[in-house]
C-alpha cells in the first residue's frame, strides 16, 4: 500500500505534524506582534516613503495614533520666502499628545517568529517535495478544478450538519485550493516583502525594492498577504470544530 494513503487512514506523518504546530505558533505570534507594531503606524503607504507627513494610501483607526493634529512647530532647514535659499523647507513635526509605540519588543518579536514560520515552511516543503505529499495531497490536479468539480465541493461546505473529516489526506478541491495558496503563494510572498523592508537585507540585495517599488509599498503588501492568511486561519479553525474537533486535533497532535 502506498504510504501516503495509509497514513491518510492513520492521520499525519510526524513531519507534517511537528511543521504544523510550529508555523501555527509562529503565525499565531507574528499576528499580535504584527497588530502591536501596525498600532504604533497605522498609515498604509504605496511606494518608497512614508511617514505621518506625506499622504497615506488609507488609514487604520486601531489606536490612538490614529489621530492627526496637535503638531509642535516645524523643524525646518531654512525659513523665509520664495524659492531661493531662503525658501522654507520642513523637515518634520513632532506630536503634542502622548503617542502609542511598543515597537521595540514587538519588531524584535516579530522578527524572531519569522525565523521559527520560515524554518517550519522549509522542512514542510522539503520532506513535502520529496515524500510526494504536496503533489498527492496539496497540488489540485486539473479535474479537481472544473466549474463541476469546484460547484459541487462548495455545495457539499455549505450543507449542514458537514461530513465528519477522516483527520488527514486527501483533500478535496477547496481544501487544495486553500492550502495551495498558502504554500505557495501567501507565505512566500509575507517572507519576500518582509525582507524588503529590512535596511540590511535591501542595502545588499536593491533588487527586492525594485521588485516592490519601495519599502513602504512592500509593506502595504505584506499586510494585505498577512490579512489573507489571518482569514485562511479563521476559516481553517471553523472548519475543524465544524468537521469533528477531537478527532482532527487527536489525528494532528498525536497521528491516529
Amino acid at each position: 500500500m502506498d504510504k501516503g494513503l495509509q497514513r491518510s487512514t492513520e492521520g499525519h506523518a510526524v513531519w507534517v505534524r511537528f511543521s504544523h504546530w510550529i508555523m501555527a505558533a509562529s503565525v499565531l505570534t507574528l499576528a499580535v506582534s504584527g497588530f502591536i507594531i501596525l498600532m504604533s503606524h497605522p498609515r498604509l503607504y504605496w511606494g518608497a516613503v512614508g511617514n505621518d507627513l506625506t499622504p497615506a494610501l488609507f488609514e487604520l483607526p486601531i489606536s490612538r495614533n490614529y489621530h492627526h493634529g496637535g503638531w509642535t512647530e516645524p523643524l525646518m532647514f531654512f525659513r523665509g520666502t520664495g524659492t531661493g535659499t531662503g525658501a522654507t523647507a520642513i523637515v518634520s513635526q513632532a506630536r503634542t499628545y502622548d503617542i502609542f509605540n511598543q515597537n521595540g519588543w514587538a519588531r524584535s518579536l516579530h522578527f524572531l517568529a519569522a525565523w521559527f514560520l520560515i524554518v517550519a515552511a522549509l522542512i514542510y516543503l522539503a520532506a513535502g517535495l520529496i515524500g510526494g505529499h504536496l503533489r498527492r495531497h496539496v497540488i489540485p490536479r486539473a479535474g479537481e478544478l472544473s466549474p463541476r468539480s469546484l460547484w459541487q465541493d462548495i455545495l457539499a461546505h455549505l450543507h449542514l450538519p458537514m461530513p465528519r473529516a477522516a483527520g488527514g489526506p486527501p483533500y478535496g478541491p477547496l481544501q487544495k485550493l486553500a492550502y495551495f495558496g498558502v504554500v505557495f503563494l501567501a507565505l512566500p510572498l509575507m517572507v519576500v516583502t518582509g525582507l524588503a523592508m529590512a535596511p540590511a537585507v535591501t542595502a545588499a540585495y536593491p533588487v527586492l525594492l525594485d521588485l516592490f517599488g519601495g519599502s513602504q509599498s512592500a509593506r502595504t503588501i505584506h499586510f494585505f498577504a498577512f490579512a489573507a492568511l489571518v482569514l485562511f486561519l479563521a476559516v481553517h479553525v471553523a472548519m475543524v470544530v465544524l468537521t469533528g474537533f477531537r478527532r482532527q486535533m487527536r489525528a494532528m497532535t498525536l497521528g491516529d
